[in-house]
């Protein structure tokens, strides 16, 4: 008889463990996973599905707008948040159920309830039942991350991205504090929503991280849509003023808010989890250190997606899922790289982004030329929006490879996905320009533009 119940132990139920759980059971492994929450994790219950439908409800809104210089006549559009919010719920546990049946047909013994590490081998989980232990093999932590919100005066009025999709009533105005994508994401929702929303940020421009010319030109264009964008502009306090909150500014000025969402940054999922107990260090940011197949200092404990601290984004920790899995339950062969991870941000407009930034191509390969192009769109020669789009090109002047690709625009990152391919590829800027480009369209830009505007 084994010594072990199960030969991997998945604590965490999000996208990365989900798929860890169900290809190791595909291929005969004996597995568990415990989650205390919902499946599916952030990504499925309050990050990228349910950001993303309500940024879809947010662009009708434009789109209603735009419609008249068609030749289209509408009512008065009326949004139901109430509508909204009941739909988005329906969907959201469709989801899970999805979640649940694949784990299950998988043959995954699925636990309900809070895990901790006792030692490299066990797993406790406190379940309603009370707490149970089993042996394992192999353990997988993939809890993910959550919110942090800085110490500040009122830190109990505000509220972090998890809750924004359940706000009752909805906020007629909205304060974000925050410059990453999370932050730059919900206040463009809620505008589009038809909330007023500030926009505090105390850095110099938002985004940190990429691209200048995007940041900059996103900036310009969230102000457009309406968003009172602040930069250098930090919060003193948070208190009560009546129904209504009062969120107090370095400089002294008070905004009233009916809401203040915290979208300061993410960090890593670990406390309670008992990783000391299995010899599991942490990094200085907090994440579980791991090697290049997700091994961490513990040698049967393994850990991916958000909880080490590296590339925020659920794609990356199906990957890297899918690493682990193959080194536990394959052939070895499959490695992660982090080169050309292509990434969207869900603003109005939104952004597609794939490989180095103008900054970082310099700083990597010396010389690069750039190529970039700024137009107003077809569709709006004709419905008077004012909304501009930017393509960009990073090249690498010795080898001619195109190294960075960016884009501020409508459907910026169903037409960066594509590139994507390209460039992990090893695309030249000759093979952009010799590709045809399909017109009338944004995209045939990026194969259209020829001349340099910077080296």
């Amino acid at each position: 008889m084994s010594a072990f119940d199960c030969d991997l132990f998945v604590i965490g139920g999000g996208s990365g463990g989900v798929r860890a759980a169900r290809m190791a059971g595909q291929r005969g492994a004996r597995v568990m996973l415990a989650e205390a929450a919902a499946l599916g994790g952030t990504c499925v219950n309050v990050g990228c599905i349910p950001k993303k439908l309500y940024s879809y409800a947010a662009q009708f809104a434009q789109e209603f707008e735009d419609a008249a210089g068609f030749g289209w006549d509408l009512q008065p559009a009326r949004f139901d948040w109430r509508r909204l919010k009941k739909n988005r719920a329906h969907e959201i546990a469709r989801l899970n159920g999805v979640y649940e049946h694949l784990l299950r047909t998988a043959g995954v013994d699925l636990v309900r309830g809070w895990a901790t590490l006792c030692d490299p081998h066990t797993v406790q989980v406190a379940t309603a039942d009370g707490a149970r232990r089993w042996r394992a093999r192999h353990i997988l932590v993939a809890t993910g991350g959550t919110p942090s919100v800085p110490h500040i005066a009122g830190k109990e009025h505000v509220l972090t991205s998890d809750s924004m999709f359940d706000l009752d009533p909805f906020p007629g105005r909205l304060v974000v504090v925050g410059g990453g994508y999370i932050a730059c994401e919900f206040a463009s929702i809620f505008r589009g929503l038809g909330a007023a929303v500030t926009q505090l940020y105390r850095g110099e421009q938002v985004l940190r991280g990429f691209d200048d010319d995007v940041r900059h030109f996103l900036a310009q264009e969230v102000r457009k849509h309406g968003v009172d964008l602040r930069l250098r502009s930090d919060v003193a306090a948070i208190g009560r003023q009546g129904e209504a909150l009062a969120v107090t500014l370095a400089d002294g000025e008070v905004l009233p808010a009916d809401c203040v969402l915290y979208a300061t940054g993410r960090v890593p999922n670990v406390a309670g989890l008992g990783l000391d107990a299995a010899g599991v260090r942490l990094s200085p940011h907090g994440g579980i250190v791991v090697d290049e197949h997700y091994r961490s200092t513990a040698p049967s404990v393994f850990a991916v997606g958000d909880v080490t601290a590296r590339l925020q984004l659920t794609p990356v920790a199906l990957a890297e899922a899918m690493v682990v899995v193959d080194q536990l339950f394959g052939k070895r062969e499959r490695a992660m790289s982090y080169d050309f991870v292509p990434t969207a941000v869900f603003t109005h407009p939104g952004i597609g982004t794939v490989g180095l930034t103008e900054a970082e191509a310099r700083a990597r390969h010396g010389e690069v030329r750039i190529f970039r192009s700024e137009f107003r769109a077809l569709k709006h020669t004709l419905s008077g929006n004012p909304e501009r789009t930017l393509m960009k090109l990073v090249v690498d002047a010795a080898t001619d490879r195109v190294v960075g690709l960016h884009m501020v625009g409508q459907d910026a990152g169903e037409i960066v996905q594509g590139f994507a391919v390209a460039m992990k590829a090893g695309a030249t800027k000759a093979v952009f320009d010799s590709t045809i480009g399909i017109h009338p369209t944004a995209a045939e830009e990026f194969v259209t533009m020829r001349e340099p505007v910077g080296m």
